[in-house]
């Protein structure tokens, strides 16, 4: 079963999208599985699960006028909860400075177990994301688990910024790829890049961290996880 979630190239950004949004049709017919419909913008960065019946994601993306605007919050949790089979959705606000996407979780927060969650964090006060991440960890202690755990949260930091004519670009670690063996992880010609990696290593114990070079990639407003996502278990 193939959920066809509607597609509309992050809030109408990038039209044309129409052909975009006919793929998970096409796969289905292509491999003779059947496909649900649900009626609703969702795009696979804007969530993030922990395998234990939550789901992570944030408003300035997911109850942004130009995904769902008839929809209400309570609405789109219900979507989530039938669609995805979880029974919590928990949310941030935003997300970071640059992200085209208007706050995909992928870039901030990330679950590595059904408790831990890694979270991008600015030191700089004068950096222009340090108010919306210093706002996510607020919301993130904040938050019970479904069986009333609080998260154990672990600070990643932000590398300093990349820009590309004078635009700052979506660069965060947070945006790595877990895949059976290892984790591929963005790294920004910065000196932040092992602090990173260490970090994540030590949330991956049983995985190989492999840091590859995402500045170019970053100019496209995305990185490992954008570009291909996992695939759960099933």
């Amino acid at each position: 079963m193939i959920v066809n979630w509607g597609y509309n190239a992050w809030g109408g950004k990038y039209p044309p999208y129409d052909r975009d949004d006919l793929i998970p049709v096409e796969i289905a017919h292509y491999r003779s599985l059947d496909y649900v419909t649900p009626g609703i913008i969702m795009e696979g960065g804007s969530v993030e699960f922990n395998g234990a019946g939550t789901v992570l994601t944030s408003r300035a993306c997911l109850l942004n006028q130009n995904r769902n605007a008839h929809l209400t919050q309570a609405k789109i949790e219900q979507y989530l909860c039938d669609y995805y089979g979880v029974q919590q959705v928990l949310w941030v606000e935003e997300g970071i400075v640059g992200d085209d996407t208007d706050g995909h979780i992928d870039d901030t927060v990330r679950f590595v177990n059904e408790d831990t969650v890694i979270a991008a964090y600015e030191s700089n006060r004068n950096d222009a994301n340090y108010p919306f991440l210093q706002e996510i960890h607020h919301e993130l202690k904040a938050m019970r688990l479904l069986n009333g755990k609080q998260l154990n949260i672990v600070e990643l930091p932000m590398p300093d910024p990349v820009e590309s004519d004078g635009l700052r670009l979506p660069a965060s670690y947070a945006n790595f790829l877990i895949t059976n063996g290892s984790v591929i992880v963005p790294t920004f010609r910065c000196a932040k890049d092992q602090q990173a990696l260490d970090i994540i290593g030590t949330c991956f114990p049983d995985r190989k961290i492999v840091g590859i070079d995402s500045t170019d990639i970053v100019w496209g407003l995305g990185s490992f996880h954008c570009l291909s996502q996992q695939e759960p278990s099933v």
